[in-house]
Parts: C-alpha cells; sequence; structure tokens
C-alpha cells in the first residue's frame, strides 16, 4: 500500500499559473513561489461581485482511531467540481509541531490531498515564519521599552506576552530570562507559545484588510502598569512593524489538489487557543472565485465548528449553507467503549453505544439552524451491517449520509457525498448563535457548556473570576468567547467519550485577546505550547542525496 507521501510524489502536477487562469486571474494577480505554489492579491476579494455558497465540513469528537475531516474536505472539493460544480477548496496551514509530533499534517490523505504536500507540510510560503516573527518582534519590544526606561511603567510580573516558536517543545512552556546582569534586560518569569497558539495567528485570520490587520494588532494588550492599567501592541509603536512583517503573508496561498482542482490554503491557528479555522481573507477570496467553496474547522464540531459560527462568522458576516458532519466506524466504536486493539473487529454493539457523539453534533448543528448531512468516511474494515446501523441512525435524526471512499478513490469516491451536500444546500441560511454580543462573559460562557457541551453547569475558579471582572470593567464584556478544552469529550475530561451528560465544566484561567476581538476561556489541562511524544514523527523523516523527502506520512 503506497504512503500518502508516495502517492502525492507521483502525482502529475500542473503549473500553479495554469489553476490561476481557471480561476480566470491574470498573471498580475499572482506571485509565483516556484512552480507550483502562488499567492493571491488579497484585495481581489473586494474587487468582485461573486458570491460563492459555502460549506462547513467537520467531526465527530477526535480519537486515535481517526475522522478524516481533511482528506474528506479534499475529496468533496474534488467530486463537486468532477459533477461540474466550480468548487474551490479552502483549508489551514499545518504547523510544524504537529507534523514532526504525533498528529501529522493537514494535506489530506491518499487519494485526496493537496499539493505539493511535502511543501505544505513544512516551510510552504512562509506565513508561519513571518507571523512568528511579528509576534517576537512585539516581544522584543515590550522588554527594551522597560529596559529604556520604562516610559510606560509596564509592571514586569505582568507582562502577558510570550515569545513563539512553531514547533512542539515543552522545555520552553516556563522559563526565566533577562538573566546575566543589568545590561541583558529585567529579570522574569516567561515562557512560548507554539505560534499557531499566538494571538498574532487569530489576529491574521480574522483581519479582512491591511487596514485591519494594523488596527488589530495595535490593540494587542501585552501587559499591565503599576496600576493596573492595560498597555498595547499601538502603545509601544509597534503595530506598523508588526504589519509590514505580515504584508507579503496577508496574500492567500494558491495550489491545487491531486486531480489538478484549486485549493487555497492559508493561515492555520489552533482549534483550542484560537477559532480553528482558515483566514477570513482566504475564505472571502474563495467565495469571490467559486460557486462553491469548501472549508473545514478544526477539531470536533464542538470546537472548531461552534468556534466558526460564534466567531468567525459573526465577525465576518459569513454563514455555511450546509455543514458535513464526518464520522468513521472505528471512531464511534471507540466512543462506545471498544478497545483500540478491537476497532477493526465488526461490532454493531460498540458501534451504538458510541454513536451518541455523532446524534450529538448533528443536533448541534441543526439547532444553529444549518442544513446537515452526515460523511461515512470509509475503512476496510467496516461492514456493511455497520454502515447500515450509521444509515438508520442518521435517518431518525432526518439529515442524509452518504458512504465515502474518497481516501481510496478520490473525487470519484465522494461522488454520493456531493450529491447529499448539494440535495441539503440552503443559499442565505441564518446561522443562529449560541449567544447575543450583549450578554455577560460568564453567561457566553454557560451558554456554549450548556447548548453545545450539554454541561449540567458551569463552575469559575477565583482567578478566573477575578480576570473576568477585570476584563468587563476594562470595556471588553462584549466580545465573543474562546473556549479551550480538550477536543477528545464534549466534557473538560478527555476520559468522558461519547455524549455525556450530568457533568460540570471548571473555568481555570481566562485570558484576553482584544487585538483579535475574543475572550480566551481555559479549561481543564490545555496547553499553548505543545510538547513532543516518546517517539516523535521527525525521527522517521529523512531526505535522499537528490533532496527526496521520504517518512512523511
Amino acid at each position: 500500500m503506497k504512503t500518502d507521501i508516495q502517492i502525492a510524489q507521483e502525482a502529475s502536477l500542473k503549473p500553479i499559473a495554469e489553476i490561476a487562469a481557471q480561476l480566470g486571474l491574470a498573471e498580475d494577480e499572482i506571485s509565483l513561489y516556484g512552480r507550483y505554489k502562488a499567492k493571491i492579491d488579497h484585495r481581489l476579494a473586494k474587487r468582485s461581485a461573486g458570491q460563492g455558497k459555502l460549506i462547513l465540513v467537520t467531526a465527530i469528537s477526535p480519537t486515535p482511531a481517526g475522522e478524516g475531516k481533511t482528506t474528506v474536505s479534499t475529496g468533496l472539493a474534488d467530486a463537486l467540481n468532477a459533477l461540474g460544480k466550480k468548487t474551490m477548496l479552502c483549508l489551514r496551514e499545518p504547523s510544524l509541531g504537529p507534523v514532526f509530533g504525533i498528529k501529522g499534517g493537514a494535506a489530506g490523505g491518499g487519494y485526496a490531498q493537496v499539493v505539493p504536500m511535502e511543501d505544505i507540510n513544512l516551510h510552504f510560503t512562509g506565513d508561519l515564519h513571518a507571523i512568528g516573527a511579528a509576534n517576537n518582534l512585539l516581544a522584543a519590544l515590550v522588554d527594551n521599552s522597560i529596559y529604556q526606561g520604562n516610559p510606560l511603567n509596564i509592571d514586569p510580573r505582568r507582562v502577558t506576552w510570550k515569545r513563539c516558536v512553531d514547533m512542539n517543545d515543552r522545555q520552553l512552556r516556563f522559563v526565566t530570562d533577562g538573566l546575566g546582569g543589568k545590561v541583558n534586560g529585567t529579570p522574569r518569569e516567561d515562557g512560548f507559545d507554539i505560534t499557531v497558539a499566538s494571538e498574532v495567528m487569530a489576529i491574521f485570520c480574522l483581519a479582512t484588510d491591511l487596514a485591519d490587520l494594523k488596527a488589530r494588532l495595535s490593540r494587542i494588550v501585552v501587559a499591565y502598569t503599576y496600576a493596573g492599567e492595560p498597555v498595547t501592541a499601538g502603545q509601544l509603536g509597534a503595530a506598523g512593524a508588526m504589519t509590514a512583517l505580515l504584508k507579503d503573508a496577508f496574500d492567500p496561498n494558491l495550489v491545487q489538489t491531486l486531480e489538478n482542482n484549486p485549493a487555497i490554503i492559508h493561515g492555520g491557528p489552533f482549534a483550542n487557543i484560537a477559532h480553528g479555522c482558515n483566514s477570513v481573507m482566504a475564505t472571502k477570496l474563495s467565495l469571490s472565485l467559486a460557486d462553491y467553496v469548501v472549508t473545514e474547522a478544526g477539531f470536533g464540531a464542538d470546537l472548531g465548528a461552534e468556534k466558526f459560527l460564534d466567531i468567525k462568522c459573526r465577525k465576518a458576516g459569513l454563514s455555511p449553507s450546509a455543514v458535513v458532519v464526518v464520522a468513521t466506524v472505528r471512531a464511534l466504536k471507540h466512543h462506545g467503549g471498544c478497545p483500540k486493539d478491537q476497532l477493526g473487529v465488526p461490532s454493531v454493539e460498540y458501534l451504538k453505544e458510541g454513536a451518541g457523539n455523532l446524534r450529538r453534533h448533528v443536533e448541534n448543528m441543526q439547532n444553529y439552524g444549518l442544513p446537515v448531512c452526515v460523511a461515512i468516511n470509509a475503512f476496510p474494515t467496516d461492514t456493511p451491517e455497520e454502515h447500515e446501523c450509521l444509515r438508520e441512525i442518521c435517518a431518525d435524526l432526518g439529515v442524509p449520509c452518504a458512504l465515502t471512499e474518497v481516501f481510496a478513490k478520490g473525487g470519484q469516491g465522494g461522488l454520493a457525498l456531493a450529491r447529499a451536500v448539494l440535495s441539503v444546500l440552503q443559499p442565505g441560511a441564518q446561522v443562529n448563535f449560541a449567544y447575543p454580543d450583549d450578554a455577560p462573559l460568564k453567561a457566553k460562557v454557560e451558554a456554549v457548556c450548556k447548548k453545545v457541551y450539554r454541561a449540567a453547569g458551569v463552575t469559575f475558579s477565583a482567578p478566573a473570576q477575578k480576570a473576568l471582572a477585570e476584563i468587563e470593567a476594562m470595556g471588553y464584556g462584549g466580545l465573543p468567547v474562546c473556549i479551550a478544552k480538550t477536543q477528545y469529550s464534549f466534557s473538560d475530561d478527555p476520559k468522558l467519550l461519547a455524549a455525556p451528560e450530568g457533568f460540570t465544566m471548571t473555568v481555570r484561567d481566562v485570558r484576553l485577546s482584544a487585538g483579535a476581538g475574543f475572550v480566551v476561556v481555559i479549561m481543564g489541562s490545555i496547553m499553548t505550547m505543545p510538547g513532543l511524544p516518546k517517539k516523535p514523527a521527525a525521527e522517521s523523516i529523512d531526505v535522499d542525496e537528490t533532496g527526496r523527502i521520504t517518512g512523511l506520512f
């Protein structure tokens, strides 16, 4: 059986200029990054009168068994194009941390991939490096201001802005810096985030143009004074230089699928600390260039889709015409308590036990007022009886489902799903947000926990209550909330699988992301700097004397 990278390396790619021409783009509207990658002028999104239909792909709660959300998204876009529908795929950029860690890349799999796969999963066009540089420039300016007489009266104990690096490195979570005497800065406790957890990444993905980008960067709160007043990047004079670093990165990246269909990959915030979606700029540009746009949101629907709707759609004025919930027999059996080494053994009983997870995700999307269909992402170990069980469950929910074989067959394996999506499509569907803008922050958290997660209640730690009160006192109470919790469960306990009820959520910390325009609510043991596993994926990656990469999935 061929690996993903072998399939990708054997693909016949078209020059990216030809892909751009298919979209009606002129030579001066793209910037080539080699033969198979290009950036598109972001300003085109505002010049075009076209407005395609947005299709959101989300999934059940992730499991070690895998769901294949990006693979299904890619195959669905190929299938829609095969049906004669002018379709654009719109995805997030991978982070090097998961690529070299355990999760893998974000370019799909099998015969439903975006290419050049190696470039996309590694440095791509340098966007994440630019975001890291902008983040770290701001960190340097904060510490320099303190060193140069501290004109803004920053309390070094209340510097909230961290440096970042795009790698999983637990050693950097907590550090002490500024050591070695006065000439080397002011000693203080500090730490690093992974780049995709940086507020700069979240801002980058929510900004609508360069002016908005600069304005959002200037609103970042980096520290507090001795009197407790917030200090912003704008006060430090950082926003202009940060925008200059991000100017080229802000143009969305154009690549192609294995079937030579266009794909835009741009921005990649974590689905916990940030909203887990590709950039607003990429989505709006895609909607201006195609009749249908297939996009995805990170992790399960309780995290990625909730944030896509309550944050991204709310702020950008977007609304999906359909939602696809991806499920696999193996993953649902895991939710039903099936041991990992028996996931390939047929069991309708385990499947029924775990199917509550699918039901809840589908019902949640319906509660947002959106039309839904289910993609059963097929595995070779599935049985007809298990597939029929899922069809019956979907029928009870009143939603169509389609067996999807895009991993093995590419777009042809997604035709049934494409037809199912087209059958439920409702252009102009309005999102029923989980909470109104003017609700208190506590009420917003409780609304998501009770309506989406189905928690019985929410408790707030003393530090969290204090932070919420301070944030509202500073005038940020009207912002949406971005809840950071485990992706493995509806609850904040990763061991509570399927569709738990009667549990209580605990808020342990709250952080303001004033530039991004949301308040991060942290539950459980969520980390903004992951660590590498016992056997990192990096140990299997190599390159031969010709430059050919191996071991990358």
